[in-house]
């Protein structure tokens, strides 16, 4: 019987239940086995209601939906090429730079892509660059914004990892330090290679104008302030993570609905429930994962896992090595929020235990994730630019080959290079 209820849960999982169905069912066979009241499951959810930080996701989400349903992501680009557009391969420099800080917000790839490829696509194709590289490389940028504050799966890391009670503690700023410097890296790489790119028919990149970079300005100017007041305010210790997406929401709300106009409140309403929609599972998968991590927690599953390990791994290098390969395989199968919820409570006690600092695997752990939005058999992000662009899946499969070695790289940098992730701490 102890065999079968795992297996039957495996089989649900793969025939498409719900997850949260299956890592409930999980938490309530595993609390029933150790005759604890299964009530405690009921509790545990109600914990998730006593998060202060959780509200971030919530009131981030909204913001960015916003965002993404007005004419935000034109103007990101505006003033983008107005200040890149003159450096070589400047249009492909501006379409990373665009796409990255659009998710950062959104949190979202998915978004990134519907939102800003109608516009980068042709604008990539009219400058010169090879269809090829055009659709692998806003495939591909749509997820590098997951690395920078505010980024939903940043704050998702911070809420599970505090759930434990490590010796050293996790907080949601330190996370959003620590993910700049190995963001701007994959950043920098990408670039460079965009920067090297043949054109079919050369164009000369138009030189800086100051007139249009200041109309640029002046035509964002309420978006501006924005990630400076938020993101300021949080690196300063001016107000919380909490606060600062309260802020962020009220603003956004006000800006494209009462100023600019470009949501009417007939609309508003739809984009609050598209936005709920991807709250609602994310905290369901949460809560019911809280209970299972708990469960783990007491059962000393991961020392478990970690005494296993140790007989066979030795050291810390060949750990992340291991750890690397198994994310990768891992953003394969899971989407980024599932995988923290689930993942993060057995996977961190171990590294832990091998000497690797939680901020550092938070970082390294979404690095590798990201990789997943565009790798097969899920890669999200193949499926929505193969629905957005109308070309088949393989098709930007093979177009995102490059992007995705060249990511690869810097991944295993971030992995063995902590300094990266720790130096702004």
């Amino acid at each position: 019987m102890s065999i079968l209820v795992p297996l039957i849960l495996l089989l649900l999982a793969l025939a498409g239940a719900p997850l949260f169905t299956v890592i409930a069912a999980s938490a309530l066979w595993g609390f029933y086995q150790t005759d604890v009241d299964l009530q405690v499951m009921a509790v545990e959810i109600y914990r998730v209601a006593e998060m202060p930080v959780l509200i971030a996701i919530p009131l981030f989400t909204f913001a960015g939906y916003l965002l993404g349903e007005s004419k935000a992501p034109q103007r990101l680009v505006r003033i983008t090429d107005a200040f890149l557009g003159w450096m070589p391969g400047g249009l492909a420099i501006v379409a990373l730079v665009a796409c990255a800080l659009f998710t950062a917000f959104t949190g979202a790839s998915g978004v990134t892509i519907v939102a800003l490829g109608a516009l980068l696509v042709p604008a990539l194709q009219k400058a010169g660059y090879r269809q090829q590289f055009n659709l692998g490389l806003v495939t591909t940028s749509g997820s590098l914004g997951l690395l920078f504050a505010p980024s939903l799966p940043l704050i998702l890391y911070g809420v599970v990892a505090q759930q434990m009670a490590l010796d050293t503690p996790v907080s949601i700023d330190d996370l959003f330090l620590a993910g700049l410097l190995p963001g701007g890296l994959m950043l920098l790489a990408l670039s460079i290679y965009a920067a090297l790119q043949p054109r079919e028919h050369h164009k000369t990149d138009h030189t800086f104008d100051k007139a249009e970079a200041w109309a640029a300005l002046k035509d964002t100017a309420w978006e501006i302030p924005l990630p400076i007041v938020v993101l300021g305010g949080i690196y300063s210790g001016f107000f919380a993570v909490s606060e600062a997406a309260a802020i962020t929401a009220f603003y956004v709300l006000v800006v494209t609905v009462l100023i600019r106009r470009e949501i009417s409140f007939d609309k508003l309403p739809g984009v609050m429930r598209d936005s709920m929609k991807l709250v609602g599972a994310i905290l369901l998968i949460l809560a019911v994962s809280l209970a299972s991590t708990n469960y783990m927690i007491d059962a000393g599953i991961p020392e478990q896992i970690f005494d296993f390990i140790q007989q066979h791994v030795s050291d810390g290098f060949t750990f992340l090595l291991l750890l690397t390969l198994f994310l990768l395989v891992l953003g394969m199968m899971l989407d980024i929020f599932s995988a923290i919820v689930i993942m993060i409570p057995i996977i961190l006690p171990i590294a832990v235990e091998y000497g690797i600092h939680p901020i550092h695997l938070g970082i390294l752990f979404l690095a590798n994730m990201q990789l997943g939005y565009f790798t097969p058999p899920v890669g999200m992000n193949l499926f929505i630019a193969s629905f957005r662009f109308n070309q088949p899946v393989m098709t930007l499969y093979r177009a995102t080959l490059p992007f995705f070695f060249i990511l690869l790289i810097t991944v295993l940098i971030i992995t063995y290079v902590p300094e990266l992730s720790l130096a702004l701490l």
